[in-house]
């Protein structure tokens, strides 16, 4: 936060106001017998010269200011003057020189109150309690109807509104490349939300960042569809950099040779069982086009919402001939790949024992 330098002004417009102030009282003092007339007129004048541009105390009531990020220290004290929190601009520069934290004051939603001195003001602002922003953390890998979820679990915007918000796509700024489905594109990050923030601020926001994150990774348009989809599913299938970036070379190797994907993540989102690990033969047969089992090539669409370390590895795939994975230890997450048939089995047979190991 910008904080001008008024360290030399407060004493030079005190001397000015009293050096005012006193000619027009000795004016008054020439006007004899018209004292008490003049005095109503210049009365107010002379309030405006030796009254004080702080108010005392620590205020009262409720006041929500915001604080947007560039915001100076001029800024925040006029708006905090407009919204009736401190008396004068300037006061409030002036505490707020006297405390060099103000420096590092953070964007956000603070809850102040009326009528404050601008030093209380200043020592509110550096309370954490005073702020009333949300911090909403998205994991990577969770599916939009768990976004809506956790959303409104952490800051009380509605289902029934997020659920709206969806339904304009425009509004939200999804790209062409989603088809008006913002799966794949409410990026995982932390966000903070204000207390006006209205559902379709919340999710435009993270599609925002997902935009942000792939042209900062350079994604063509024509290949973001395909991108975001491979990205998802490396998020669901692996847990670490290097094992998405395999995961996707699998992906790539299948459908070069026309092999079909069989992935169980894309056939438990199919049937909304998006936290189980294995599939039964009825759900892989189901007729989903995000069945991989049923239909050939990448599912119809993203089946998570991917992190950063999932699209790089989309973009950028590892080198290898693998056409199998399997983790064979859930508590750690190790991933096995392999080339051959036989390499695979050995490796699906790693996980059942790990399977008999820890029932659940």
């Amino acid at each position: 936060m910008d904080l001008p330098d008024t360290r030399d002004k407060g004493p030079r417009r005190r001397v000015r106001r009293r050096r005012a102030a006193a000619a027009i009282v000795v004016a008054l003092a020439v006007l004899g017998g018209g004292t008490a007339a003049a005095w109503g007129t210049l009365g107010p004048v002379v309030s405006r010269f030796t009254e004080s541009d702080d108010w005392d105390g620590s205020g009262s009531g409720s006041v929500d200011v915001k604080i947007t990020a560039g915001d100076t220290g001029r800024a925040i004290g006029r708006n905090l003057a407009a919204a009736g929190v401190v008396k004068s601009q300037s006061a409030f520069v002036a505490a707020a020189r006297e405390q060099p934290k103000m420096a590092g004051i953070q964007p956000g939603t603070y809850r102040l109150k009326a009528h404050m001195s601008s030093a209380a003001a200043v020592a509110l602002l550096l309370d954490p309690t005073a702020k009333v922003t949300t911090k909403l953390t998205v994991p990577e890998g969770l599916t939009v109807q768990q976004v809506l979820a956790l959303v409104e679990k952490t800051t009380g915007i509605s289902g029934d509104d997020l659920t709206k918000a969806l339904a304009d796509p425009a509004a939200l700024g999804l790209p062409a490349a989603a088809g008006g489905n913002a799966e794949g594109y409410l990026f995982p990050a932390t966000y903070d939300v204000n207390p006006d923030e209205s559902a379709a601020d919340v999710l435009k926001a993270m599609v925002t960042q997902a935009n942000t994150v792939t042209a900062t990774l350079g994604v063509p348009p024509e290949q973001l569809h395909d991108l975001v989809v491979k990205a998802s599913i490396a998020q669901k299938e692996a847990r670490t950099a290097d094992d998405m970036a395999k995961v996707v070379r699998v992906l790539d190797n299948r459908l070069a040779i026309g092999m079909p994907l069989q992935l169980d993540s894309t056939v438990s989102y199919a049937v909304g069982s998006t936290n189980k690990v294995t599939t039964t033969a009825e759900q892989r047969a189901t007729d989903s086009p995000y069945n991989t089992y049923v239909h050939p090539g990448l599912p119809a669409g993203p089946i998570s919402n991917p992190g950063e370390d999932a699209l790089r590895a989309a973009l950028a795939p590892a080198d290898g001939t693998w056409l199998y994975f399997v983790t064979v230890d859930l508590q750690t997450g190790e991933t096995r790949f392999a080339t051959t048939p036989a390499e695979h089995d050995a490796n699906v047979k790693l996980f059942q024992q790990y399977l008999k190991d820890h029932p659940e």
